[in-house]
């Protein structure tokens, strides 16, 4: 079979097209025929490692999230699953030859989810990452739900800071559908537009207006949650805008690694910065999570697409350095290597 590996880190041409042995599932374990690989920054950054030229051995495969069909299953899973449509989370993590750039993919039973008919692989293999990500940032709030669902947010105000990023448009999608008001910062006209596709209620260019101001408009008691991509920059203005018992969920580092506190305007509200990473998170929140982001699919109410917000970037497998590239340049919207037409 056709796989992508990479036996040092760095740039994207250290991934490299190989011929490896079609994997046999083991116990509790299905193989996917993998049809999307979704490209994430969390991938071009675990290939670019710390430094340059480290050896990565065994070679790694890359990408964690991915979607596809169940073509066997190992020894305790359910005979049934095989033929199923799935998408898979967190296919590479701690597993080298796991991840879904490659056409057959061996993973854990517990780490693929049924995609109904309705929705496509596209959509399937943009859900993972983002999606989980987005959920946690919306229920990690004092007093809020840590459950999402049609009602769980309402009467809430939400602030996404970048809604036109994967995340930043996963959080929108899934704080719409549980009927919070939502907010969103954005840098261009085109984001702006790519954000209300998306469900904003409000958008704000921050290149042209007051951010606290505008919030503080449209929401005079302050947010509930802010969705926050860089807090080294947007500290002062989330402290500014949060409120009572309001929450900053940090999922990303854009910006530097060191920020500033607001401990004076952070104190007085009670508010709680939370800062957010899948991979470690507590399991019993990954099992809601998993559970409300395949209800949303069901529901219909997550999209991927321009239409959505999201507009889509196809790459064949042999040019997964290229589609690495593109996520790492700042591509604007979803990334997705065809492993399959």
């Amino acid at each position: 079979m056709r796989a992508i590996e990479y036996s040092q880190t760095g740039d994207p041409d250290v991934l490299r097209l190989v011929d490896r042995e079609v994997p046999e599932p083991g116990p509790g374990e299905v193989r996917v025929r993998v049809h999307r690989s979704g490209v994430n920054p969390t991938d071009w950054k675990t290939r670019r490692g710390n430094r340059p030229g480290d050896t990565v051995d065994p070679p790694q495969v890359p990408d964690q999230d991915g979607s596809g069909v169940v073509d066997a299953v190992g020894q305790g899973v359910e005979e049934s699953l095989t033929g199923l449509r799935v998408w898979v989370w967190e296919a590479a993590h701690q597993r080298p030859s796991g991840g879904t750039a490659q056409e057959y993919a061996v993973v854990p039973a517990s780490h693929v989810v049924m995609l109904p008919d309705v929705a496509s692989f596209d959509l399937g293999a943009s859900l993972g990452v983002p999606f989980l990500t987005a959920h946690r940032c919306l229920s990690v709030t004092e007093d809020g739900p840590t459950r999402l669902g049609p009602g769980t947010l309402q009467g809430r105000v939400v602030l996404v800071a970048g809604g036109a990023g994967a995340v930043g448009n996963a959080a929108i999608q899934l704080a719409r559908w549980s009927d919070a008001t939502v907010i969103t910062t954005v840098s261009s006209p085109e984001k702006a537009h790519l954000s209300a596709r998306a469900g904003a209620d409000h958008v704000i260019d921050y290149t042209r207006h007051d951010v606290v101001a505008e919030v503080r408009a449209l929401a005079p008691a302050g947010v509930n949650t802010i969705v926050e991509v860089s807090a080294v920059t947007n500290a002062a203005i989330d402290a500014d805008v949060l409120a009572r018992h309001g929450s900053v969920a940090v999922y990303a580092g854009s910006g530097g690694d060191s920020m500033q506190l607001p401990v004076r305007p952070s104190m007085v509200p009670n508010a709680r910065w939370q800062f957010v990473l899948v991979y470690n998170a507590p399991e019993v929140w990954r099992a809601r999570a998993l559970e409300d982001v395949a209800a949303a699919v069901l529901d219909g109410a997550v999209r991927v697409g321009a239409e959505a917000g999201l507009p889509m970037h196809h790459y064949p497998l042999e040019q997964a350095a290229e589609a690495h590239a593109a996520v790492e340049g700042g591509a604007v919207g979803k990334v997705l290597i065809d492993v399959r037409p």
